[in-house]
């Protein structure tokens, strides 16, 4: 990598692990039969997606990742790949307690939508003792997902949860703090994610997730945005702590408030037909291209624009990360691509 760094980066930890991504022409009724078209393997999870999307939109910030593998070659396929683009694996733990983690997903080839079977592995065993707060030595820290990191889900006498104390601990190093979280629609979404929005500096979810956060429908019973229940729930996630800005972001387009007021809606853009290749990693996308301009300063409309072009980008291809552009590839997506007509 040409990399010219001045400044102390960012950090991404959390979830890790490998997808094996299977193309298939439709997703079967139970007991019935589907056929596959294409396979690969990949990447997966906030830290390698996440830190991959970062890197290929811009090479000069330091980028590290924090977290834990298996002792086996999907551990050290992933590490590799996180090192191919100049990502410092110093902070991703081995364990021979439980193998990587990894998400079996099904990809409908017409579509893009997607279906994950997912095994835990070593991200079960993933603490807040395995990070040495003491050393971090960035500007944001961001750690995803809520929800599915069993050690930081648990119950926190003090603070609420396991992953509340951690970002309570990184935010008094003077150092941004970021999460994201997985879909769930068990009772337990609130109780896991509310504690940890005290001590946010941003919070990047989607529709669904934010809706399980607020308890307020994200859409219509058309299935259209609810604009002003959007709205409602990002005001909520500054109620519960997020301290510069929230954001929500669904196929239809991204959302954000600021800690000023400042409100932002940006439609996604206008794809061609034929264009969508698959979703696995499309959030994921979005997210890093939000963090990198939080990271720069960027207005928020600004970087939903640019969100929503990195997200295009991944839909382009069937992986998590091999559609990604560099910067100047999303700025002009984001000048020449038409956008959708707003629905909301």
């Amino acid at each position: 990598m040409n990399q010219t760094i001045t400044d102390n980066g960012i950090v991404l930890a959390g979830n890790i692990l490998t997808d094996n991504v299977k193309i298939i022409d439709q997703y079967p009724k139970e007991t019935m039969l589907s056929n596959i078209t294409s396979s690969s393997r990949a990447v997966g999870g906030c830290v390698p997606n996440t830190a991959i999307d970062i890197a290929k939109i811009d090479d000069t910030i330091r980028i590290s990742a924090c977290g834990m593998v298996g002792d086996d070659d999907n551990g050290q396929y992933v590490v590799d790949q996180m090192k191919k683009y100049g990502i410092n694996t110093d902070a991703v733990k081995v364990t021979t307690d439980a193998p990587t983690s990894y998400s079996d997903v099904m990809s409908v080839e017409s579509t893009g939508i997607r279906t994950f079977f997912h095994d835990r592995g070593a991200n079960k065993i993933f603490s807040s003792a395995h990070i040495d707060v003491d050393s971090l030595d960035c500007r944001i820290f961001h750690i995803g997902y809520i929800l599915l990191l069993d050690q930081f889900d648990k119950e926190d006498p003090e603070y609420g949860t396991a992953m509340a104390r951690l970002l309570a601990e990184v935010q008094k190093k003077g150092i941004k703090t970021s999460i994201d979280v997985v879909s769930d629609t068990s009772e337990k979404f609130r109780q896991k994610v509310v504690p940890a929005l005290k001590y946010c500096d941003y919070a990047i979810m989607n529709e669904t997730e934010g809706g399980g956060v607020s308890g307020l429908e994200p859409r219509n019973a058309d299935g259209s945005i609810n604009i002003d229940n959007i709205r409602k729930t990002l005001e909520m996630f500054m109620e519960y702590g997020v301290k510069d800005v929230a954001v929500i972001h669904c196929p239809e387009g991204g959302f954000a408030l600021d800690s000023k007021g400042n409100f932002a809606a940006v439609p996604s853009l206008k794809l061609p037909s034929g264009y969508i290749k698959g979703s696995v990693g499309a959030g994921d996308a979005f997210c890093a291209a939000c963090i990198y301009c939080l990271y720069k300063g960027i207005d928020i409309e600004t970087m939903l624009e640019l969100a929503s072009c990195a997200a295009a980008c991944n839909l382009s291809e069937s992986d998590s990360i091999s559609g990604m552009k560099p910067l100047a590839e999303i700025m002009r997506m984001n000048k020449e691509m038409e956008r959708a007509k707003k629905s909301w």
